[in-house]
């Protein structure tokens, strides 16, 4: 196998579970880890080789910003963490410090075919903020975006229905925040419509629109209540980042709701923003959006969503 070199840059709870999850997999066989923190870094790279008997072989090290000139994928989970009560967009303001060290680092290593996966919080507006400031295609600065949330929504769907989540097909769509927007107009469980899934189930008889919005709920407070239990979210986050990086670099065409650049949707209601959407991801990053059948409410809702981004955009009056 060619070399597959991905550069973690933050070497924190996320970052340092990052490297550790991509360690475990075949898909990457050259990680470094950078961080403010070198010892840190060296440290994690230390215990992580520690355990290569029990994995494929790596090249595992410590290094700096000039390790991403031959980079597949550079990802970014550097900044300050999200405290107790403060929303992802409350860190936005000390986060935005934090990428502007990171892009001016960046800025002699990076060219046309460089990939980055935004991770840091809130993801939406770093990744938009990103693209900006470093000038690189599009398709090849990504959020994370609701992939985690898209897979949470999966996962306590599955626990109400005890159906294997990997049979539950659904998308948490917009910002990747409090405006998110769980899409159960286009869900299915087991190949059955949502609607027509509950109809035969019958288990919530007329409160079935009140199940689903309370499973939203727990799948938006989700990482609230990680927080206020442990005070951080990681691992959940690394298995996401793990299977982005696994769609990237085996060009798996998957669908993944990441955060892309939006040039012109709904009817240019929503343009010129990063926000998720079912987009199909492979080895040259984004490639194309796709564009299910919404209610229109959800619609609605996601044109509200990009709106709020847009808002928090324009507070950074972004030249």
């Amino acid at each position: 196998m060619e070399n597959r070199k991905v550069v973690v840059i933050g070497d924190g709870a996320v970052g340092s579970t990052t490297a550790y999850t991509l360690a475990l997999g075949e898909t990457v066989n050259e990680i470094v880890i950078i961080d403010v923190n070198k010892a840190k870094a060296e440290g994690d790279v230390l215990d992580i080789l520690h355990g290569m008997p029990f994995v494929t072989p790596k090249i595992i090290k410590a290094g700096d910003y000039s390790d991403c000139k031959d980079a597949h994928i550079i990802i970014i989970t550097a900044g300050v963490a999200q405290k107790e009560g403060e929303t992802r967009q409350d860190l936005l303001f000390r986060n935005i410090r934090v990428f502007d060290s990171i892009i001016t680092s960046l800025k002699p290593y990076v060219d046309d075919d460089t990939i980055i996966l935004v991770v840091t919080n809130p993801v939406d507006v770093l990744s938009f903020y990103l693209y900006k400031k470093l000038g690189l295609k599009a398709k090849h600065v990504i959020g994370s975006g609701t992939v985690l949330d898209t897979a949470r929504l999966k996962a306590v769907i599955s626990e109400d229905t005890k159906i294997d989540p990997r049979n539950i097909h659904t998308f948490v769509l917009g910002e990747h925040g409090d405006s998110e927007v769980a899409a159960f107009s286009v869900t299915t469980v087991g190949g059955l419509n949502l609607t027509e899934y509950c109809h035969k189930c019958g288990r919530c008889k007329d409160h079935g629109m009140q199940k689903l919005s309370e499973l939203h709920t727990t799948v938006k407070n989700a990482a609230y209540e990680i927080i206020s239990k442990k005070g951080a979210t990681f691992y959940a986050v690394a298995l996401a980042v793990n299977r982005i990086v696994d769609t990237i670099l085996n060009n798996q065409n998957s669908v993944l709701t990441v955060s892309t650049y939006l040039e012109n949707e709904f009817d240019g209601k929503v343009k010129d923003i990063y926000m998720s959407l079912p987009t199909v991801v492979n080895s040259d990053g984004v490639d194309r959006i796709l564009r299910p059948n919404y209610s229109s409410e959800e619609k609605t809702a996601l044109i509200k969503s990009a709106a709020v981004l847009h808002e928090k955009i324009a507070s950074l009056n972004i030249k």
